[in-house]
């Protein structure tokens, strides 16, 4: 008997309505908590809205001019270029420094800027996000110091770098 075939979920996600970006249609899909992607969409939505806005006011030539174009830096500015993986050898368990793939680094990347978002309190979750990409573009907030710190950690253990496969 055959076995069921599935398809990947790259395969099925369709870009999001508004800006036709599958990127932006995989962060919508992060932001969704029990299923409710309408609300999910809104917060995006709203947020990019008031990065606009923004944006609007920003006398730099070097700024972005919309606010899928800051999306886009951001998420490429917070993705990891390597992280530290337990590995056990000999006995002992050893921090070693790897490379991180694409997927992965957008993966994280989605996750540190919604962990910033998420830890915050106080204000309406849209304008927190569009707070944390903003920075994040800019190079700072608590996502980017995440990366931050995980560079570090992989920098502290280079010593142990020939324990990757």
């Amino acid at each position: 008997m055959g076995r069921k075939k599935y398809t990947a979920a790259v395969a099925q996600l369709r870009p999001d309505p508004k800006f036709n970006d599958v990127v932006v249609s995989r962060f919508i899909n992060c932001v969704m908590q029990d299923g409710k992607k309408s609300v999910a969409q809104r917060i995006v939505y709203d947020a990019f809205d008031i990065i606009d806005a923004k944006l609007a006011k920003e006398t730099d030539p070097a700024a972005p001019k919309a606010a899928i174009e800051l999306f886009q830096r951001s998420i490429e500015n917070v993705k990891p270029f390597v992280e530290v993986r337990s590995k056990r050898i000999g006995g002992a368990n050893y921090q070693v420094p790897m490379q991180v793939n694409k997927k992965r680094q957008q993966s994280l990347a989605f996750r540190w800027i919604l962990e910033a978002v998420r830890s915050e309190k106080g204000r309406p979750i849209a304008s927190r996000l569009a707070d944390e990409l903003y920075n994040a573009a800019r190079g700072e907030g608590k996502a980017m110091a995440t990366r931050d710190q995980t560079h570090k950690m992989a920098e502290a253990n280079r010593a142990f770098a020939h324990f990757a496969n």
